[in-house]
């Protein structure tokens, strides 16, 4: 509920009631609401979601929520949805299996426990590539918040990243245009 609500205060970018409560939701535990709520921020033209949308430019790293025996429901190159399960933790008892879940679409690029094994809390279950769709619109958000830092990220995208379309690769090299203008520009004004 709070990604989508993050979502639709986006819709709106002159409430500042809206403004403030996004702000607020950059720092959500779920990262699909700190996700939207960056994206939504990027149309108040608020750099504050500026590290969240790098974020959904990198690999995910998946990780335990709890320790248990762990059974992939996934392999190494599939594609998962976001909300999809990857994994299932079971305790040692065996009672209320616990499912993991990608909150990203995109493709598992690495499976990083044994299937069968024992996990801690907090340990690397699987590393998540992030989907076109995701991408392009941090690509897009970017566009019109982003920093110098994240222009490294761009330019590698700019480049043409394995798995991503001609359409991410254009909207990356618009992207990396409009943040060195911005950059000149504001060195201008100084």
């Amino acid at each position: 509920m709070r990604s989508m609500a993050a979502w639709v205060m986006g819709q709106d970018n002159h409430s500042e009631e809206f403004h403030q409560t996004l702000r607020r939701l950059v720092g959500d535990p779920a990262p699909l609401v700190r996700w939207n709520a960056a994206l939504a921020l990027a149309r108040f033209s608020d750099a504050e979601g500026e590290p969240q949308l790098r974020a959904m430019l990198q690999p995910f790293v998946l990780t335990a929520p709890q320790s248990g025996t762990l059974r992939f429901r996934l392999k190494e190159e599939d594609v998962v949805q976001s909300g999809g399960i990857v994994a299932r933790l079971s305790s040692a008892s065996g009672a209320n299996p616990v499912d993991v879940v990608s909150p990203m679409a995109g493709e598992v690029a690495r499976l990083a426990a044994k299937d069968g094994g024992q996990i801690g809390a907090g340990d690397t279950i699987a590393v998540i590539e992030p989907g076109e769709k995701q991408v392009f619109e941090a690509l897009r958000a970017l566009v019109l918040i982003g920093r110098l830092e994240t222009l490294p990220e761009v330019e590698r995208l700019a480049a043409g990243a394995p798995g991503m379309s001609e359409r991410v690769r254009a909207q990356a090299f618009l992207t990396a245009q409009a943040i060195r203008q911005r950059v000149t520009e504001m060195k201008r004004m100084k």
